[in-house]
């Protein structure tokens, strides 16, 4: 019988993922065994941090806008903001409120203050 030679398909795939390993240190970027774990592990750990990563924006931004917004008022929360927002229907998601409460808290205060005066009028008519 012949000698079969292996062809370049699993060299060509093995070397796809030492370059995915190459800034891993030790084994993980030298043996394909474990290269081939930590590769998993590594895209494991990305996938699931995306969605944490969502996560910790999201109440970074609920924090600066809630600490801004009380300096205002004493009453006046975050939860209360946001209620009068979609009372109001504006398209102001949290990301961009974040930003004017950094960048310019008397633009803040200005949008807060004009919600207000229109969901308290709005609500006085609708008693009357």
């Amino acid at each position: 019988m012949t000698r079969i030679k292996r062809g370049y398909i699993a060299r060509r795939r093995r070397t796809k993922i030492r370059l995915f390993a190459s800034s891993f240190r030790g084994a993980h970027s030298r043996l394909t065994r474990t290269i081939t774990q930590q590769k998993i592990r590594a895209l494991v750990s990305a996938h699931r941090d995306r969605d944490k990563q969502k996560r910790n924006f999201r109440r970074l931004w609920i924090t600066r806008i809630n600490a801004v917004i009380r300096e205002t008022g004493v009453s006046y929360s975050y939860s209360k903001l946001i209620h009068d927002l979609y009372k109001r229907e504006l398209l102001l998601n949290r990301k961009i409120l974040a930003q004017i409460a950094i960048s310019n808290k008397n633009c803040l205060y200005m949008i807060s203050n004009e919600i207000r005066k229109k969901v308290d009028s709005k609500e006085y008519t609708g008693i009357i």
